[in-house]
């Protein structure tokens, strides 16, 4: 993506990364059932075991990521999220290299997450699958679940 700007820490404090995230939410309501739906509202991003990054292009928000912290050694992408003006012009790898750099600069041994098995999350699986991630069963609270798919990839 030629015209990437910055990927920054975001305290979630900001109008634009709310409106962001709610859209996020939104899609994933109108995706998953209730009892299905694992993304975090602002207030569960705000924890001091996440660290939240947005990316800019030309001062716009255009995506956004998270890293939680599951134990010493594992970690889980949250959030990740690309902006419809903006997919398909490599945000979402941009965010998922920068989530790698991160988990490997803390040590971590593996990254683990969940997405949806709908058509909608396919360009997601393709995502992390470029990237090496590898199918695998529920991790650290996650339960079995026919909306869910659980990917992980060992740092």
């Amino acid at each position: 993506m030629t015209d990437l700007i910055e990927i920054a820490v975001n305290d979630l404090s900001g109008e634009d990364i709310a409106q962001f995230l709610q859209d996020h939410i939104d899609d994933m309501r109108a995706m998953s059932p209730p009892e299905s739906k694992h993304a975090l509202d602002l207030e569960g991003l705000r924890q001091p075991d996440i660290t939240f990054w947005s990316i800019y292009s030309a001062g716009t928000l255009v995506g956004c990521g998270a890293l939680k912290e599951l134990t010493a050694g594992h970690g889980e992408i949250k959030s990740m999220r690309t902006g419809a003006a903006a997919r398909g012009r490599g945000v979402g790898s941009a965010m998922l290299q920068h989530i790698l750099s991160e988990a490997r600069a803390r040590g971590y041994a593996r990254l683990s997450l969940e997405t949806g098995s709908m058509a909608f999350f396919q360009p997601a699986h393709r995502l992390y699958a470029r990237h090496g991630f590898e199918f695998c069963e529920p991790f650290a609270d996650y339960k079995e679940d026919p909306n869910s798919l659980f990917m992980t990839l060992v740092l």
